[in-house]
């Protein structure tokens, strides 16, 4: 039984939302929705505001991500919406669970010209799961209820609600359900025969992608991986699934893998540019999906099982049939890890003029807390932070996915201080990156959520700059001011940083920083020549 509730709209749509754990939300102010504050400062709901839309949602979806509950973001009519489609999309690629609110110009008087009057749904409607405006407050309650059923059903994603004016302003009633959500059954046949193959595999390997963490599949991964003796990689917020000192994790053996495996088994991460599109030569696939809508079209697994993933690893531990004994094979790539982190010691200690990215992580492999959340906000130098940065747990790494989009650093940063008061989170942020969001290091100053960002600074577009001489011999529109004092915007909106020019200097900047207990910005002016060893084909 749901509890019945009176109230104006916005206390009928936050109290929708908060059997669902919902305790803070992410907006930039406007009057469209002023009711949604006003139920927020009564109910004791956390206001978070920012300096453009974008930020709140990428915000929302940091929390929806680390906390696997939905994060909401709320923006008023027309251009707030608008400014806030990307960080939708963002939430839509990375399957997660985003509540999007938005203002809505008056309905009995649509068509006449009202401030910001947009119908906002064709826009929306491509990048959520569903994208519906409620016209009677008495309806509120329980649209808002439907809609975050539909964003934590798996595939899990975004969702989009807007209210018009004079509805979200009206008084009414409304029942609060309690939350259910279903749990996709998969098909018994299709674990067992997974479970076969992956048994009977002389040379398999486990890809684990974020939808392992979004499921709260971790522990049934880790089970399925030693009862089946299968090395394990991760991408996303999989990393991190197995602890790097486990004798089944693996991170720098990919290529060797890839290359030598029998069988792949993609785990919670769809098949695209980051997997070859799931191209892996002679080797048979098993895609793991947490929804039919995830399998993919464009290759053709030998097993494709789809629903909770729990159940579906937890299937694959208690497989019953003889297995092979895969030693030779984790002992193979134990070597070529091995080999690789050899060679990783020297980079990530080079001690060269200007900086070369690896000395970064080097330095920050030293200060970075196990628990500590790691986000990546760049091109080349966040690739960078993906090859030599390791999380020691799951859901304690933060990057834009497949999508690619810029600008998720700060709103990143808003959305995980807000989860973790206590952890210490790290933005790394190519200079590209820094400007579309920099301006919100006064969101965080202001509302004291620290973080330190580094920001790798080269002076260029690396991800383009270097392709585009490769083909042309000469690249235009990809560079920046070289040497440019990120450091100097921060503490000009009430944080603090500093400029590292030299190699040795990089340690006691990031000691300063960790310890500032403000909003910290260590620029680090970086070898423009260098370019991140791209083998992946983008498109």
């Amino acid at each position: 039984m749901g509890q019945r509730i009176d109230g104006h709209g916005g206390q009928l749509a936050l109290a929708a939302l908060r059997p669902y754990g919902v305790t803070e939300l992410f907006t930039l102010s406007g009057g469209h929705v002023f009711p949604i504050y006003d139920a927020a400062q009564q109910a004791g709901v956390r206001i978070v505001d920012v300096r453009h839309e974008q930020s709140a949602v990428f915000a929302a979806e940091a929390v929806a991500k680390l906390q696997r509950r939905p994060g909401l973001a709320v923006l008023t009519a027309g251009p707030g919406v608008t400014n806030g489609i990307s960080g939708l999309t963002s939430a839509w690629f990375n399957g997660a669970p985003v509540i999007v609110f938005g203002g809505r110009a008056p309905q009995f008087r649509w068509g006449s010209g009202s401030l910001q009057e947009l119908d906002h749904l064709p826009l929306v409607a491509p990048v959520t799961k569903q994208a519906v405006t409620i016209f009677d407050v008495d309806e509120i309650a329980d649209g808002v209820g439907a809609a975050a059923r539909v964003a934590l059903t798996a595939h899990r994603g975004p969702v989009f609600v807007d209210f018009p004016l004079e509805v979200i302003f009206s008084a009414g009633t409304g029942e609060v359900a309690e939350p259910e959500i279903p749990v996709g059954q998969p098909d018994p046949e299709e674990v067992v025969r997974a479970a076969t193959l992956i048994a009977g595999a002389r040379r398999p390997i486990f890809i684990a992608g974020s939808d392992v963490y979004a499921g709260d599949a971790i522990g049934a991964l880790r089970e399925a991986a030693e009862a089946l003796r299968v090395p394990v990689f991760a991408n996303g917020m999989g990393r991190g699934a197995l602890p790097p000192e486990h004798p089944l994790a693996f991170a720098r053996a990919r290529r060797v893998a890839l290359g030598e495996a029998d069988l792949v088994v993609v785990i919670g991460t769809p098949l695209d540019f980051r997997l070859g599109f799931g191209d892996f030569g002679d080797a048979q696939l098993v895609h793991i999906v947490d929804a039919p809508s995830q399998r993919a079209t464009h290759v053709t697994p030998a097993a494709a099982p789809a629903g909770d993933l729990r159940l579906i690893l937890s299937g694959l531990a208690d497989f019953a049939g003889d297995r092979e004994d895969h030693a030779d094979w984790i002992e193979l790539l134990r070597a070529a890890e091995d080999r690789a982190r050899a060679k990783d010691a020297a980079e990530l200690a080079a001690d060269t003029d200007p900086i070369k990215p690896a000395r970064v992580y080097g330095e920050l492999k030293r200060v970075l807390d196990p628990d500590a959340v790691t986000i990546g906000d760049g091109g080349d130098f966040v690739s960078y932070a993906g090859r030599y940065l390791e999380p020691s747990r799951p859901g304690t790494w933060l990057d834009p996915g497949p999508y690619g989009c810029l600008g998720t650093g700060m709103g990143y940063a808003i959305g995980a201080r807000v989860t973790y008061p206590d952890r210490q989170i790290c933005v790394l942020m190519g200079d590209g990156a820094a400007g579309f969001s920099l301006m919100d290091v006064e969101s965080l100053v202001r509302q004291r959520l620290p973080v330190v960002i580094v920001v790798g600074n080269n002076g260029v577009w690396g991800l383009e700059k270097h392709p585009m001489r490769a083909m042309y011999g000469y690249d235009v529109a990809a560079d920046l001011q070289p040497g440019l004092r990120y450091d100097d915007v921060v503490r000009a909106l009430g944080g603090a940083g500093e400029t590292v020019s030299r190699a040795k200097e990089l340690g006691p900047a990031l000691d300063r920083a960790f310890a500032a207990g403000v909003p910290y910005l260590v620029n680090v002016l970086t070898d423009p020549t260098d370019a991140y060893p791209r083998s992946a084909n983008l498109a």
